[in-house]
């Protein structure tokens, strides 16, 4: 009688090696200019699935690799693939393929064709890890795909004397989920990091910087999160459109001036939460317009020429724990209605007092001053800040309250600046206020 055991172990073993497959026999291609493959075109032609192309130092003049079966793309000794402006550089139509150590430059701008330095189509499971890529239209083209992750590369574009119309992007998502994208300094392009129509993404560790758009932009894309980047010197820092539930933490917001610039733009975002940010010297800090039900915490603006712009049709959002510190403007809106919820949080402007030493104002703030109605109103009236007129101007509405409105309104403000960074006297701070509204009551 035959072992069942035996048979059993037999089958196992065999069907190991099946599922190995071509990984268990994989080989590795060298392309170097005195090796059997001079080209990276031909080293990739000539692998089959599983293998491994490894390009060693050198320059070499290539464009239209095109990967169709799993490869590992692996560069050493810093090879460089120069396009000389002839077209897109690596397609990558199929999953498992990876592309890790490579420069890749020079590619032409491209209305029709949108030319990117590694465009994936239609796949997953895709690795695009510590590369550089300098000078190109597009950088990195996800499209139709899942499953990607873009890690440790650097993107950097040429936008000097260029229209907007003449950039791509550095990292470009369309119609693709389930991405990461960590690690990368992306700057020179028109957005830095793009998602459109993008699902259950992350977007975790990047700088994008000197971009000429946005820093980050989203379109369509719910259920993505951005948190530790930084955006700095961009036309805007980030831009949120048409989108729901985002969760956007622990980002650096800074120095986005410029007349329409902002360090974050909201326009139709619902649900979502912005928490433990810092936005300082933005031309605006925060931009909202047709935005609800946003959980706006812990943030600090420093130093920005307005903190926030909360237009009339944002209803439902809610300011809690924040420093104001060193703006011009705290608040500022273009209506008389407001539908919002400012509380616990602290204003450099306020000269309230405090006392039952609890820590919370005795009397209510007001954020929107007279003057920042005038100036959303009449824009060139800016000029006159900082005058007697304007001082006039405020404490005569402190008198006669009459425009600002009078529903928008912190009724809670904090005595000291929060340090965020202290999980322990963001407890107590809480505790005390929800201590001395029971009393209240």
């Amino acid at each position: 009688m035959k072992n069942p055991n035996k048979q059993i172990f037999l089958l196992a073993h065999i069907l190991a090696l099946l599922l190995m497959g071509h990984t268990a026999f994989s080989a590795t291609l060298k392309v170097c200019k005195t090796c059997t493959y001079t080209s990276v075109k031909q080293a990739v032609q000539k692998a089959k699935p599983g293998d491994t192309v490894l390009i060693d130092g050198g320059t070499y003049q290539e464009s239209g690799i095109e990967i169709n079966k799993p490869l590992r793309l692996i560069g050493q000794n810093n090879p460089v693939i120069d396009s000389n402006y002839k077209g897109q550089i690596i397609t990558i139509t199929v999953d498992d393929v990876t592309v890790d150590g490579l420069t890749l430059k020079n590619i032409a701008t491209s209305y029709i064709r949108d030319d990117a330095a590694i465009r994936v189509f239609r796949a997953s499971n895709v690795h695009i890890l510590n590369n550089t890529i300098l000078n190109t239209y597009y950088g990195i083209y996800l499209q139709n795909s899942e499953k990607i992750t873009i890690k440790d590369n650097v993107v950097k574009g040429e936008n000097t004397g260029k229209t907007e119309s003449a950039l791509g992007n550095a990292i470009h998502l369309y119609y693709t989920d389930e991405v990461e994208i960590s690690g990368n300094n992306v700057q020179g392009h028109r957005d830095g990091i793009y998602l459109e129509v993008v699902k259950n993404s992350k977007v975790h560790r990047n700088s994008s910087l000197n971009n000429q758009r946005y820093g980050l932009h989203f379109m369509f894309s719910n259920g993505n999160t951005y948190t530790n980047n930084i955006f700095r010197h961009n036309g805007a820092g980030v831009a949120v459109m048409y989108t729901d539930d985002v969760l956007m933490e622990h980002n650096t917001f800074e120095d986005n001036w410029g007349a329409a610039a902002y360090g974050l733009l909201l326009k139709d975002i619902r649900d979502s939460v912005i928490r433990n940010n810092i936005f300082k010297r933005n031309t605006t800090a925060i931009y909202m317009e047709s935005s609800s039900r946003l959980d706006i915490k812990n943030n600090d603006f420093e130093r920005n020429g307005w903190a926030i712009k909360l237009m009339t049709t944002c209803v439902d959002d809610t300011f809690r724990l924040n420093n104001f510190t060193g703006n011009s403007f705290d608040v500022s809106t273009n209506g008389t209605s407001q539908l919002n919820h400012f509380e616990n949080n602290y204003w450099e402007k306020y000269t309230g007092y405090d006392l039952d030493k609890n820590g919370v104002g005795d009397v209510p703030y007001r954020p929107v001053s007279l003057y920042a109605m005038l100036v959303e109103r009449v824009p060139p009236s800016v000029m006159l800040m900082r005058s007697f007129m304007v001082d006039l101007l405020d404490n005569m509405e402190k008198v006669l309250p009459s425009i600002i409105p009078e529903n928008l309104v912190d009724e809670k403000p904090l005595m000291k600046r929060i340090k965020h960074d202290n999980d322990k006297e963001l407890a107590q701070v809480l505790r005390q206020t929800t201590s001395a509204a029971g009393r209240e009551r």
